[in-house]
C-alpha cells in the first residue's frame, strides 16, 4: 500500500474512535467505548416546531426532499440522470487546484475579507451582468442558494405571497417555504413567463417580488423572449415589485446557440431587478462563489441579512476564484464545456426519440444541463423513478417543481453528471425498461 492509502485508512479509524494518533510514537488503539447514555425524550419539539405564534402568519415548512434529489449520489452502479452538477470529468480540477495553490500565497490571503467581497471579485461580476452595474453594487455570496435566500429574505416578509415560475426549481420553493412565504406559480412556456398571467398574478395577490430564471430555466429550458422581456420588467415596475432574476446557467451555454441575451439587470435602471450568479454551476459544487447585484436602498438590507448570516465567504476561496477566472485556462474550461454539453444533449434527444418515443419532449435547450419530457397521461410518477432505480438509472420526478398541482406528469433528465454519451445511452435503455414495468 502506499503511504496516501495508510494515512487516509488512519485517519478513517481515528474520525470513527477506534485509533488514537501520536505525533512521533505511532498509532494505538483506542480504549474500549463506554455504553451510549440512554435516549432523551425529543418529543417536546413536535409542538415548538409547529407553533405558529400568530394566526396570519403562513406556518414554515423545510423540506429539502426537491433538493436532496439532486444532491445525493446514487447507488454504485447506477447512472445518474439526477444530478445537478457537472461530472468530475468536466471540472476543471486541475485549474482549481491550480488557481488555490496560488491563492494561498497571496499575501494576505487569510486575513479577513471585505463583508461585501474582494473588489476586484465584485468588478468580476459586475462585468458579467452587461457592464451596466460597478463593483459597488455587487455582494459576494456562497454559492447561488444562499443568494437567492438573502434575497427572498430582504424582499418579502414573512407570511408574504411570491411569485414564482411554473415549473421552478424545488430549492427555491423550499427556501421561500422555509422563511413563512406562500409561492404563487405563474405558468411558462417555451418563451418564458407568460406577461398576461403574471399581471394577473400581482394584481390578485400584491406580492412584493417575482423569481424567474429568464435564461435556460430549470427544468424547462425556456429561454425568455424579447419582447416578454420588456414586459416583465414593465409589469413588475408597475406593481411596485422586485424581480429576482436567476442567472445560474449562462456559462454552460451549448456550442450551438447564438448569441445570448443580456440579464434582466443590464436593461433595468430602475433597481427592479436583483439579479443572482454563481461560479458554481460551472466549476464544481464545492466551488461556492456567487454575487447579488442591486441598485438603491435595497443594496444596504441585502448586505446586512448576507453579513448577519454569513459575515463574508471565507477569503481563500475568493481569491482563488480571482485566480481562475483571470487565468488562461478558464476560456478553454468554458469552450470545452460547452462542446461536450451539446454533445451529451444530442445523445439524449436521440436515445429518447428512438427508446421512448411516447415521451414528448417539447422544447430542446441550447443551454443549460437537462431535458424536461413529459410522460404519457396518467403516469405515477414516484412509481416510475422507484421502477427505473431498480433498472440502473436515477430519474427526477416532476412533481416537486410545481408549487401547486401539475398540469402533467414530467420527468427531469440530466445529461451533464454522467461520464459521457455511452453512459447516457445505456441510462436511456434502463429507463425503457422502466417505463415497460410502469406504462405496460
Amino acid at each position: 500500500m502506499s503511504p496516501v492509502t495508510v494515512s487516509r485508512a488512519l485517519a478513517q479509524l481515528a474520525a470513527e474512535g477506534l485509533v488514537v494518533t501520536r505525533p512521533g510514537a505511532g498509532a494505538f488503539r483506542a480504549q474500549a467505548r463506554t455504553a451510549p447514555a440512554p435516549a432523551g425524550d425529543t418529543s417536546w419539539q413536535e409542538v415548538a416546531l409547529s407553533a405558529d405564534g400568530a394566526a396570519d402568519l403562513v406556518p414554515r415548512s423545510v423540506d429539502a426532499s426537491g433538493v436532496l434529489v439532486s444532491l445525493a449520489a446514487p447507488p454504485p452502479g447506477v447512472i445518474e440522470f439526477n444530478g445537478g452538477y457537472l461530472h468530475p470529468s468536466l471540472q476543471p480540477e486541475r485549474a482549481m487546484a491550480a488557481a488555490l495553490s496560488r491563492a494561498g500565497r497571496r499575501p494576505g490571503a487569510w486575513g479577513r475579507p471585505p463583508v461585501e467581497g474582494l473588489p476586484e471579485l465584485r468588478e468580476w461580476f459586475a462585468r458579467g451582468i452587461g457592464g451596466s452595474f460597478t463593483a459597488a453594487e455587487v455582494l459576494v455570496t456562497a454559492g447561488g442558494q444562499s443568494a437567492l435566500t438573502t434575497a427572498l429574505r430582504a424582499l418579502a416578509p414573512s407570511g408574504a405571497p411570491v411569485l414564482v415560475e411554473s415549473p421552478t426549481y424545488p430549492g427555491m420553493l423550499a427556501i421561500a417555504r422555509a422563511a413563512g412565504l406562500r409561492p404563487v406559480p405563474v405558468p411558462v412556456d417555451a418563451d418564458g413567463v407568460k406577461p398576461a398571467l403574471l399581471a394577473d398574478a400581482f394584481r390578485a395577490t400584491g406580492a412584493p417580488a417575482f423569481v424567474c430564471q429568464p435564461l435556460f430555466q430549470n427544468p424547462t429550458g425556456a429561454v425568455l423572449a424579447p419582447e416578454r422581456r420588456r414586459e416583465v420588467l414593465r409589469i413588475a415596475r408597475a406593481a411596485g415589485a422586485f424581480v429576482v432574476e436567476d442567472d445560474f446557467v449562462r456559462r454552460l451555454v451549448h456550442e450551438d446557440a447564438g448569441p445570448l441575451p443580456r440579464p434582466l439587470a443590464a436593461d433595468d435602471p430602475d433597481g427592479v431587478v436583483v439579479h443572482v450568479c454563481s461560479l458554481t454551476k460551472a466549476t464544481s459544487p464545492s466551488f461556492r462563489v456567487s454575487a447579488l447585484a442591486a441598485r438603491g436602498p435595497v443594496l444596504e438590507r441585502l448586505r446586512a441579512i448576507h453579513v448577519v448570516d454569513t459575515f463574508f465567504v471565507p477569503r481563500p476561496l475568493q481569491e482563488a476564484a480571482l485566480e481562475l477566472v483571470g487565468s488562461p485556462a478558464w476560456p478553454r474550461h468554458l469552450r470545452a464545456v460547452s462542446a461536450e454539453l451539446k454533445a451529451r444533449r444530442d445523445a439524449m434527444t436521440a436515445a429518447l426519440a428512438q427508446h421512448l418515443p411516447e415521451l414528448v419532449l417539447s422544447h430542446v435547450p441550447s443551454g443549460g444541463y437537462h431535458l424536461w419530457p413529459r410522460l404519457p397521461d396518467g403516469t405515477d410518477e414516484p412509481a416510475l423513478a422507484a421502477a427505473a432505480l431498480r433498472a440502473g438509472v436515477a430519474i427526477t420526478p416532476g412533481r416537486p417543481y410545481f408549487s401547486a398541482e401539475p398540469p402533467a406528469a414530467h420527468i427531469r433528465l440530466s445529461f451533464a453528471a454522467v461520464a459521457g454519451t455511452g453512459e447516457i445511452t445505456e441510462g436511456v435503455r434502463r429507463l425503457r425498461t422502466a417505463c415497460d414495468e410502469v406504462l405496460g
